[in-house]
């Protein structure tokens, strides 16, 4: 599943747990999906951002030296 997708998933549920319209069970069925889907989601976030600052510091790093 894509970050993508998931996102998509998330955003459905919780349109479906706003309505009101589910009954107990069904709500909490939702929830636990809108938890993994959501736990999901972040972690892709935070593996991205891991990978752009490794990016940002290797590049940082090539930079020449500003003279003084």
């Amino acid at each position: 599943m894509t970050f993508e997708e998931a996102q998509k998933e998330l955003e459905a549920v919780v349109r479906k747990l706003e309505t009101g319209q589910a009954d107990l069970d069904e709500a909490l069925t939702l929830w636990q999906q809108g938890d993994e889907l959501y736990r999901f989601c972040l972690g892709r976030l935070d593996s991205a951002q891991g990978k752009i600052e490794d990016l940002a510091s290797k590049v940082d790093s090539l930079r020449p030296a500003e003279p003084a």
